[in-house]
C-alpha cells in the first residue's frame, strides 16, 4: 500500500482518542497515542512484568504521602499524545475527571522497546517537563536516567548498572537500589 502524503494526514487529538477508547472502538488493543498517531505497545514477557512488579513494590514503599504510584495508566503528555508508561510518580490527587499530566518520574521497562523508549518517548516526556525519565534495559541489565529536560530533549543520560542506587531528582530522600528490581 502506498504511504500517505504527510499533508493528507490529520492526527488524532487526545480528547478524541479518550472517546473511542471510552466507547470501545479498539476492543482489547493495547495501544497508546503519540504524537497524534495510535501505536500498538509491544507485548509484555516475564522479564518485563516481573521487573515492573518489583520496581512498583520498592516506589510504592519509598514515596511520601504527597505523590502516588500508577502502573501502566494513561498520562496526558500532550494534546497529541497519551502514553501508558510502566510507572509513573505522580503528585496525589483525585484523577477520576482527568489522567495526570505531570509527572516525578516515569519510567518504561524496555525488553523488546528499548528504540522507541529512548527515542519517542524520552522526546514526549522531556518536552512535557518530566524531570526524570528512566528505562530499565531489562537485557542489559540497567537503568539509563534521563534528566534535566530543555528543548524536548533531556540533557543528562546517565547509565547506572545493578551494583547503583538512584536518588529521585523530584522527590528528596526518595532512593531505590537497582539490583533491588533488576535481575
Amino acid at each position: 500500500m502506498p504511504e500517505p502524503l504527510a499533508e493528507h494526514v490529520r492526527p488524532i487529538r487526545r480528547a478524541e482518542y479518550e472517546r473511542m477508547v471510552e466507547t470501545g472502538v479498539f476492543g482489547d488493543d493495547r495501544i497508546e497515542l503519540l504524537y497524534g498517531m495510535i501505536v500498538r505497545m509491544t507485548p509484555h514477557g516475564p522479564p518485563h512484568d516481573a521487573t515492573l512488579s518489583r520496581l512498583a513494590r520498592l516506589l510504592e514503599r519509598a514515596i511520601p504521602p504527597s505523590a502516588e504510584v500508577r502502573i501502566q495508566c494513561s498520562f496526558a503528555a500532550s494534546d497529541g499524545s497519551e502514553p501508558e508508561p510502566d510507572v509513573a510518580v505522580v503528585p496525589h490527587r483525585d484523577y477520576d475527571e482527568a489522567h495526570p499530566s505531570q509527572a516525578f518520574l516515569i519510567v518504561e521497562v524496555a525488553h523488546s522497546s528499548l528504540a522507541i523508549d529512548r527515542g519517542a518517548k524520552a522526546r514526549l516526556y522531556a518536552e512535557c517537563g518530566v524531570p526524570e525519565y528512566w528505562v530499565v534495559d531489562v537485557v542489559g541489565r540497567c537503568v539509563e536516567v534521563h534528566a534535566e529536560p530543555l528543548d524536548g530533549a533531556y540533557c543528562s543520560i546517565v547509565k547506572r548498572d545493578r551494583s547503583e542506587a538512584i536518588e529521585l531528582i523530584a522527590l528528596a530522600g526518595v532512593r531505590v537500589e537497582i539490583d533491588r528490581f533488576v535481575r
